[in-house]
């Protein structure tokens, strides 16, 4: 792996936080869906966990790119 692709695995884990994190706000709007708001922001926070991790070797990693 090298900083671009880290750099881009995290961008996607953070679209996929996101994600979660709307579902969960969505169904804690729905009273008759209160039971799936935990595991959804669960995983919202897991896939944030995630992002983090990438971004901290996208920062150990050497830059590959070559400017013209």
């Amino acid at each position: 792996m090298d900083r671009t692709e880290a750099l881009q695995e995290a961008v996607q884990a953070v679209a996929r936080a996101k994600e979660l994190a709307s579902s969960a706000e969505n169904l804690a709007r729905t009273s008759n869906a209160g039971h799936k708001v935990s595991p959804r922001a669960e995983a919202g926070a897991l896939w944030a966990d995630i992002a983090r991790t990438h971004l901290a070797l996208a920062a150990l990693l050497p830059d590959t790119t070559t400017e013209a």
